[in-house]
């Protein structure tokens, strides 16, 4: 990056490590904690609406969708993360081509399940064999984002349900009896009273989220993980012009850092939005909040 980086071999201590410090693989590095970032900032508000949809079907009065709504948190929340993201990846990725794959070439006459293999059409693959690089990367971080929303999705459900179950039953029955129809009671009575109670749980599925970023990893995508192990492995004059023993200690310390800094900032805007939610609630937040205004 600087003119003065031509030849490491001759540099200096802190002028090496600025030019180590600036190499393409580690700008493709620090952005990796921007896809990071993005992945938490779609996920986290997909996830919510997975978990609303869910905990909704949940308390549905329609048996099917109420079976449905409960069948899809057990099962998500009954199979261990690495286990679904390993799994599920792989079966959306075949799930869409197979779809793509009927549409686009009716006449295929040879079978699609052929062994261990899975063979479509070149029409059908995602994304095709000559889309650019930033497509394969889109498409990969799109699947894991999906497969994050989903499994996330059944554990906000679970806390959500659960926050719908803990609004107290009179304020439900004082709605209804003013008139009010089961739509209204919930868009205006249970849903705005409910936050409060599944704050907790939400806050700490957030910090679930966070750690599970890494994860990523095994998804195929390039996040911090793949270049903190990739930058701080042992390097040796042969590979590459900035030789080094292993560094991976100082690499991870980096990595540990930067969650713990995260998170204490999720923790602080936790606190800040428990305090809004608890205006005007009857819990043990809100009635110290009256005494504190008293």
């Amino acid at each position: 990056m600087f003119s003065y980086c031509a030849d490491p071999s001759t540099l200096p201590g802190l002028t090496w490590l600025s030019c180590y410090l600036t190499t393409g693989k580690h700008m493709a590095f620090y952005t990796s904690f921007t896809t990071v970032l993005l992945l938490l900032a779609i996920t986290a508000p997909t996830a919510l609406a997975f978990g609303f949809a869910g905990a909704s079907a949940a308390r549905s009065t329609i048996a099917p969708l109420r079976w449905f709504g409960k069948t899809y948190i057990a099962i998500v929340r009954g199979v261990p993360d690495i286990a679904f993201f390993l799994f599920f990846v792989i079966a959306l990725d075949q799930g869409f081509e197979y779809v793509r794959h009927k549409i686009r070439c009716p006449d295929w006459s040879e079978p699609i399940r052929q062994g261990n293999d899975f063979i479509v059409c070149t029409a059908a693959k995602l994304p095709l064999g000559n889309a650019p690089q930033w497509v394969h990367e889109s498409y990969g971080f799109m699947l894991a984002v999906l497969t994050f929303a989903i499994v996330f999705g059944a554990f906000a459900a679970n806390v959500l349900f659960g926050a719908m179950r803990a609004v107290p039953r009179p304020q439900l029955e004082t709605a209804e009896a003013y008139g009010m129809t089961r739509r209204q009671t919930f868009w205006r009575v249970l849903v705005p009273q409910m936050w409060i109670y599944a704050l907790p749980g939400l806050s700490n599925l957030w910090m679930v989220l966070i750690k599970a970023t890494p994860l990523l990893f095994l998804l195929g995508v390039e996040d911090i993980v793949y270049w903190a192990r990739e930058l701080g492995g042992a390097k040796t004059a042969r590979f590459t012009d900035y030789p080094h023993q292993n560094w991976l200690m100082w690499y991870f310390l980096a990595l540990l850092v930067f969650y713990l800094c995260f998170t204490r900032l999720s923790e602080i805007v936790m606190d800040r939005l428990t305090i809004r939610l608890s205006r005007g609630q009857a819990t043990a937040a809100g009635d110290a909040l009256r005494k504190a205004a008293l």
